[in-house]
């Protein structure tokens, strides 16, 4: 994994002066150790050091080390709202369900392996599982909140959660597809799935 020099940069403050970091640098020295050690294996403090800081500035910006994998997932969730307020109204419910998961995973190319790297920990490392059900869970109530303005009815009815059950399903099934074939792009991977969703999988 190529890490950029920002965490490095962190350190180099002179003596005296406040040592201060970004979530981006700590994301990033944390997942050179990850790479370089396992997730298991590096602590906090491993983090912390590598960024050039102490643990209470590391306790900042993440409550946890499983938290650092995830970044900033609530911001995330943010902008796939905003995206579902502007799906048109007249678009059919999965058809916009499509449109806004495969545009939220489009990412400068760039940006790709480190995307590969972190969901190969959030789907492969299972200290991070039980972290993930409460990811997965906002998540879905983002969808399923979208599925029940556009059906007219609560997000607890059955319909809105369902939907927004095999949502995360079909998505984990493209991330998991993309993870072990590296020839073909995330979004034409989770197009394809969530086509077959709306189709009911007429295989």
């Amino acid at each position: 994994m190529t890490v950029n020099s920002a965490a490095a940069q962190s350190s180099s403050a002179g003596p005296g002066r406040r040592r201060s970091t970004t979530a981006h640098a700590l994301e990033r020295a944390a997942f050179e150790l990850f790479d370089r050690h396992g997730f298991e294996a590096t602590t906090v403090g491993d983090i912390a050091t590598a960024a050039g800081i102490g643990r209470r500035t590391f306790f900042r910006y993440f409550d946890s080390k499983n938290d650092v994998v995830w970044g900033d997932f609530d911001a995330h969730l943010r902008t796939m709202r905003e995206r579902f307020a502007r799906v048109p109204a007249g678009e059919p419910p999965l058809d916009a369900l499509r449109t806004v998961v495969v545009e939220f995973n489009r990412f400068d190319p760039a940006q790709i392996p480190w995307h590969r790297d972190r969901m190969r920990l959030i789907l492969g490392v299972p200290a991070l599982q039980a972290h993930a059900a409460l990811r997965y869970h906002a998540w879905r109530t983002v969808v399923a909140d979208f599925a029940a303005e556009r059906l007219g009815v609560p997000a607890s009815d059955l319909v809105p959660g369902a939907l927004a059950h095999a949502a995360l399903g079909v998505a984990i099934a493209a991330y998991e597809y993309w993870l072990a074939d590296d020839t073909r792009e995330l979004p034409g991977i989770l197009d394809e799935a969530f086509r077959n969703l709306a189709a009911g999988f007429r295989l």
